[in-house]
């Protein structure tokens, strides 16, 4: 979610500027800094980044620079020439002797004030629209890059967890064997007790079937194909990318608890590795 965008538009004497940046956020977070002659336009223009970015903290900055002739204070001749008269008449009927400079003159109230009250035009907003929309579509573009990387960083890790699982496999029937033949040792070195052939038989079925992983192994092949179909959606996804990486963090957490030997253990770590990247990641993803 993370992005930049910047554009510039000339109108007039004036160029008008827009910068928008964005950080990653599980919400849209949008802070703002307009310039005065747009500020009646704020919810519009909170409406445009909306319907572009879904998510992220966006700062939102449109300011303007106009030319040195354009941004000069002017000086009101007139009223100049008014009091330097003024002045002078009084300078005369009092008899005071009269030393004026143009430094004097210019403190002079009123004389460098700026009257007149800028508007907001109906056509130079259509040209800082216009800023706004391609400063968005350049951060837009930026997004896309990061998200193409994204999404084949995720592709890898999903692989690798897939891969993992499989891993598993070569390991359940050794497991239950391994199970099968301890209890059976440990029975044989107390030889005073016998013991019902069929029972035990029965309660190694019953102690089996509470370790086995193969519901475990189907949900996560199952949260694995629709994690790569959510990817595929011309939609933001981020969010369901998210609770589909924990509801994956569920089945392989109940996998190493039922994975009482050391090399599937160790699997089931190496699955919980590549798992904690995708869920790191996921809050990259819009």
């Amino acid at each position: 979610m993370t992005g930049f965008g910047k554009h510039t538009v000339t109108f007039g004497n004036k160029k008008i500027n827009v910068e928008v940046k964005s950080l990653n956020s599980k919400t849209l977070d949008i802070s703002t800094r307009i310039a005065p002659l747009y500020r009646e336009k704020e919810i519009e223009i909170r409406q445009l980044i909306s319907d572009t970015l879904h998510r992220g903290k966006v700062e939102f900055s449109i300011w303007v620079d106009k030319d040195n002739v354009a941004s000069a204070m002017p000086i009101n001749a007139d009223l100049v020439e008014y009091y330097y008269q003024r002045i002078n008449e009084i300078a005369y009927h009092k008899d005071i002797s009269l030393t004026m400079d143009w430094a004097t003159l210019l403190r002079l109230p009123e004389v460098m004030t700026r009257t007149e009250v800028e508007e907001l035009t109906d056509e130079e907003w259509t040209a800082a629209s216009e800023a706004i929309r391609q400063a968005l579509a350049q951060l837009t573009e930026y997004r896309n890059h990061e998200g193409a990387a994204l999404q084949k960083k995720f592709e890898e890790k999903i692989e690798n967890i897939a891969r993992l699982q499989k891993e598993l496999e070569k390991y359940e029937t050794a497991r239950i064997d391994k199970i099968r033949q301890r209890i059976i040792e440990q029975l044989q070195q107390i030889p005073e007790v016998e013991y019902d052939h069929n029972r035990l038989e029965q309660e190694l079925i019953y102690y089996i079937e509470k370790l086995d992983i193969s519901e475990e192994k189907q949900r996560l092949t199952q949260h694995l194909d629709y994690f790569r179909k959510t990817m595929m959606l011309n939609e933001p996804v981020g969010k369901k990318l998210g609770f589909i990486a924990q509801e994956m963090g569920r089945e392989i957490n109940t996998t190493g608890s039922k994975s009482n030997q050391a090399e599937m253990q160790n699997i089931v770590v190496q699955m919980k590795d590549e798992l904690e990247q995708i869920k790191e990641q996921v809050l990259n993803a819009l």
